[in-house]
């Protein structure tokens, strides 16, 4: 009967002896987290404009090319949004922001084919086109008012040169005609003031 309780007795110790090794082995070895989501199309988007303006002009070209062939392709709202996001990133020779503005509108107008982030950057980047826009408007306008202010300044110029050439012609010919009046004059007295001497006066 001892050897029994004894036998029983060293048999439970085991098992909680291996019981806790698996414990302390668990402890030890704690499961790998799980790999971390893949990010979101808005970040991936708000990255390729931010590096967009610093790549190389081939790389640019490639970027904007490779995002109109997945437009077209497929035109989910992701594609056509990054599309009409790089036509709007400035610093490079693809931009366009009046096709951005008509693109993001259009994609704003049915904002459920989009997530909460693709909708902010959208609406974010729009407000900021159109904010180019109105400056290139009235860049435009002041460039524009320069000019016909300009062309105005130079026929008024014009005019008052072709009026100042008329007053010096006019000028010269009274001058010319004073100094003929003035000769002539001369030539008189200085006729009777040789016939007053008893001279004929030279021919």
């Amino acid at each position: 009967m001892r050897l029994e309780s004894r036998t029983l007795v060293a048999c439970a110790l085991l098992v909680l002896a291996l019981s806790g090794c698996t414990l302390v082995d668990g402890w030890r070895r704690r499961p790998t987290p799980p790999p971390p989501p893949p990010p979101s199309a808005a970040r991936v988007d708000l990255e390729l404009l931010c590096r967009l303006p610093t790549d190389a002009p081939a790389r640019q070209a490639a970027e904007l090319a490779r995002a109109r062939q997945d437009a077209v392709a497929a035109p989910t709202a992701t594609h056509r949004l990054r599309y009409a996001l790089l036509l709007a990133t400035p610093g490079h020779a693809g931009a366009d922001p009046v096709a951005a503005q008509r693109q993001l509108s259009e994609i704003l107008s049915n904002p459920d084919t989009l997530s909460a982030q693709e909708r902010m950057l959208a609406t974010i980047v729009l407000g900021q086109v159109e904010r180019q826009l109105a400056l290139l408007a009235s860049n435009r306008r002041l460039r524009e008012r320069s000019a016909a202010q300009a062309e105005a300044s130079a026929a008024d110029a014009h005019r008052r040169l072709i009026v100042a050439e008329a007053e010096n012609a006019r000028l010269r010919k009274a001058l010319a005609d004073a100094q003929a009046k003035i000769d002539a004059v001369t030539h008189i007295e200085r006729s009777i003031g040789e016939r007053a001497g008893g001279r004929s006066p030279p021919r």
